[in-house]
């Protein structure tokens, strides 16, 4: 039994006249009376009495109508869902962050406007630190990320840059630099860093530190925190100061105060990563909005 066998049967019911019946399908009577008899054999019972010229369903025709109606209905919205996943209309998204993404603007506000275009798309967050994270979109086991560079990228994975943010310095209750409005790195020679590594060793701690020894120093390391707020809390409780991106200044508690850093080098890039081959739709329309935010 074929999906057309159930349309000829309900437009044949309809119409109550195989020639009618046969003028609405497109095709010619004879053929339309076979297909009828066909579906009759199969189900073993006939689903219609011919009375005249016409027909009129019998009490098994006419059970069997509903549950065509409701087979052709639910063949319907399939074909109307699978239309709805191939546009990125519908589906769900596992979508990676970097702690720190969720402090910035441009991330927030590119997930929130996604969401209120794609109402129908369930999205699934996870947090991890980028490496984690580029590691589980290259297994498939996410579908985009929001990320720090660099990372090994390979040929497979795809970077738009979001933003680059200016570093600024987060300074303890009663520093001796609190006067002050904007920072050097030089004014910092003598402090307590409190850095974030990288299982690499490479990331934006890694530039910090070269960014020291080109102002002619080689920064003190204090304590090495697992992510940025982390660095940032810490120098609340008085371990040292930290360089962090200018977004993290959104941690308002006592004991931080946050300074502006003469520095032109390096900035905290952050972005959009997803693979090149095996996209769904859903993460083409995010990469869309993606380049539509940076345009």
């Amino acid at each position: 039994m074929e999906l057309r066998h159930l349309r000829y049967f309900v437009v044949t019911a309809q119409a109550e006249n195989f020639t009618r019946a046969a003028e609405q399908l497109g095709i010619a009577q004879p053929p339309l009376g076979q297909q009828i008899r066909d579906l009759e054999d199969e189900i073993g019972t006939p689903l219609f009495h011919r009375v005249g010229r016409g027909v009129i369903l019998s009490d098994a025709g006419k059970a069997f109508l509903i549950s065509a109606h409701d087979i052709l209905a639910r063949a319907e919205d399939a074909q109307k869902n699978a239309r709805r996943v191939a546009r990125g209309e519908v589906g769900s998204l596992k979508l990676g962050f970097t702690e720190s993404a969720s402090f910035n603007d441009t991330v927030t506000g590119l997930i929130r406007r996604y969401q209120q275009q794609h109402p129908k798309v369930e999205v699934n967050l996870e947090e991890n630190d980028s490496e984690s994270l580029i590691s589980r979109l290259g297994h498939g086991d996410i579908d985009a990320a929001f990320v720090r560079p660099p990372f090994a990228m390979g040929g497979d994975i795809d970077f738009i840059t979001l933003s680059e943010e200016p570093l600024i310095v987060v300074l303890p209750d009663g520093h001796s630099l609190m006067s002050r409005k904007e920072l050097s790195l030089a004014d910092l020679r003598q402090e307590n860093f409190i850095l974030y590594s990288r299982k690499s060793g490479y990331g934006l701690s890694a530039d910090i530190v070269a960014a020291c020894r080109q102002s002619g120093f080689n920064p003190t390391i204090r304590q090495q925190a697992p992510q940025l707020s982390s660095a940032v809390n810490l120098v609340s409780a008085g371990m040292g100061i930290a360089v962090v991106p200018e977004s993290m200044q959104r941690i308002d508690r006592d004991g931080l105060h946050y300074r502006a850093l003469r520095l032109d080098w390096p900035k905290a890039v952050l972005g959009l990563a997803t693979r090149k081959a095996n996209r769904s739709a859903v993460v083409d329309d995010l990469i869309t909005s993606a380049r539509i935010e940076t345009s």
